[in-house]
């Protein structure tokens, strides 16, 4: 619950101090957290928030490529801001060979040997990393480990 306290403090400082990238973007984030809970019937913890947050770079690191092919320069900065917001909220990203470690002690844990067993590292994985590290650098990660 505390990652949710900060971005609901967060979003009353931005509308204090006139901030409308800050607030629009926490705003839609707490939205997508409540709408979350509603649906589930559950309160949200910090491991699913940081989830969240991480969809949500997701889709505007989409919109930013939208924009980029469509040469609109207004929506790339917007997008670019809207990320950058975000990224505050969740850890320090993993290095690349930190990444690489907690993956082969997780390949090790769960006895994978063939790509066929990535799902199993994958239910380990990504717990451990949750908010550290994006979905799909995890999985490219350990499809490389797996098939070498």
């Amino acid at each position: 619950m505390e990652l949710k306290k900060k971005l609901e403090n967060a979003m009353k400082d931005a509308m204090r101090s006139g901030d409308d990238v800050t607030k629009r973007t926490v705003r839609m984030a707490l939205a997508a957290i409540k709408q979350i809970e509603i649906d589930k019937k559950i309160t949200m913890d910090d491991t699913g928030i940081l989830g969240i947050i991480q969809k949500e770079i997701k889709t505007r690191r989409e919109s930013l490529d939208e924009a980029r092919q469509a040469n609109r320069p207004d929506l790339v900065a917007s997008s670019e801001a809207e990320i950058n917001v975000l990224k505050s909220y969740l850890p320090i990203e993993l290095s690349e060979n930190d990444l690489v470690a907690l993956t082969k002690e997780a390949i090790t844990e769960c006895g994978a040997t063939t790509i066929t067993d990535m799902g199993k590292v994958m239910k380990l994985l990504i717990p451990r990393v949750q908010g550290r590290a994006p979905g799909d650098r995890i999985s490219q990660v350990v499809r490389q480990l797996l098939q070498a």
